[in-house]
């Protein structure tokens, strides 16, 4: 019997073998520059790696807090996440709702679901170098059509530069970025659905409840954790907002300002020849952190508030 227990204790210890390549590569690049980061907060390292860097304690923070630029891209950023949220969650429960009610009889719900999330699979640069052709302002399609519209009525219509003008380059970065996103926030909820028992569909069928009815009193209170994952994984990727608004806009343009984001403010102390400023850069990615941090907090108790 001790043989037996001995044998076993070596097959645990070969587990542990196997484990660790993967927790070494974690903690060398995932571990460490986070660890790294938070060094470099402190400092006041121009580049990292080179040159002589002091140690500074929270000056850096101080710095971010007081930095109306900062503060700037931070309400930049919100403004389009929350457009982005509105239209995202909005067309996601829209079709949320169809398919509740017709999931038990509809076929091909699947090739549904791959249609509505390959906008999601298109690479960042892609999305920004189509939308660029479409939306240009002198020769882009959607402009000729809304022109051609216009001439059917016999007015005439002047061209917007959707991505030059402040007024409305944020609203279409938010667009664009919710048309890519809504099938994951689609398929997150239709998972969340399809958890839910059919035995509360049937009974509400019996008692004659409505499309909407259903909706509001059994599938939305029963889909509340997985909203609550929806909305902090669109929070945490929405502040975080960098490529479409950097490759969408020109730093020359007249919207530029209306649509610089916090991480795009980052980029420019972290990476950008000549402004580069590690420490103050790694101060603004933890800042940014226990902003997010904080509001998925906040999400949660009102989410388990509602819920007691």
């Amino acid at each position: 019997m001790g043989k037996k227990k001995k044998g076993l204790r070596n097959y645990d210890s070969m587990g542990y073998l196997f484990v660790l390549p993967f927790v070494i590569v974690f903690c060398i690049f995932s571990i460490y520059p986070v660890l790294r980061t938070l060094y470099f907060s402190f400092t006041n390292a121009k580049i990292a790696g080179v040159g002589q860097s002091s140690w500074i304690w929270f000056d850096n923070y101080k710095r971010v807090i007081t930095d109306k630029y900062f503060w700037r891209g931070f309400f930049n950023t919100v403004r389009i996440w929350g457009v982005n949220i509105v239209l995202q969650l909005g067309l996601a429960f829209l079709l949320t709702i169809v398919f509740s009610d017709i999931k038990y009889k509809i076929k091909g719900l699947g090739i549904f679901r791959v249609i509505y999330y390959l906008p999601n699979l298109i690479a960042a640069t892609s999305v920004a170098f189509l939308f660029q052709t479409l939306l240009d302002w002198r020769y882009g399609t959607f402009n000729q059509i809304i022109a051609g519209v216009y001439k059917l009525f016999g007015a005439s219509y002047n061209p917007v530069n959707w991505l030059g003008s402040s007024a409305t380059a944020g609203v279409t970065i938010a667009v664009i970025s919710s048309w890519m996103w809504f099938g994951n926030s689609f398929i997150m909820l239709m998972a969340g659905v399809q958890g839910i028992s059919k035995d509360y569909f049937e009974a509400a069928a019996i008692d004659g409840a409505g499309r909407w009815t259903v909706f509001a009193k059994i599938t939305l209170p029963l889909l509340r954790p997985m909203l609550l994952y929806v909305a902090i994984t669109s929070l945490i990727g929405g502040l975080q907002m960098f490529d479409l608004p950097y490759l969408m806009t020109s730093t020359t343009s007249e919207s530029y300002n209306s649509v610089y984001t916090v991480v795009m403010y980052l980029y420019k102390f972290g990476f950008t020849t000549g402004t580069t400023q590690t420490g103050y850069a790694s101060a603004i990615a933890y800042m940014l952190f226990l902003i997010i941090l904080a509001i998925s907090v906040i999400q949660l108790k009102v989410f388990n508030r509602k819920g007691d």
